[in-house]
């Protein structure tokens, strides 16, 4: 696993590449389905919404995770040896 995540590192531009091509792939993928049995108006006019809506709540989720651990959840290195 190590190894694998030094490659990923080693690598970034290529891996940064790909993602964005794979991004593109699902947006116009979703601009292909059939959206006439849509539940929500966003969903019938929006193309790729709900992609766009995950990637959304995951960088919120990581903001809302790094706040959390800087409001006191994280504590210094010697906490617990005191």
């Amino acid at each position: 696993m190590i190894q694998f995540i030094d490659y990923l590192r080693e690598h970034q531009r290529g891996v940064r590449y790909c993602l964005y091509g794979i991004m593109a792939a699902v947006l116009i993928w979703s601009i292909t389905v059939d959206t006439s049995h849509a539940h929500t108006w966003v969903e019938k006019h929006i193309p790729g919404f709900w992609s766009i809506f995950a990637i959304g709540s995951c960088i919120v989720l990581i903001f809302f995770a790094r706040w959390l651990a800087r409001a006191g959840v994280e504590r210094e290195e010697g906490y617990y040896d005191n």
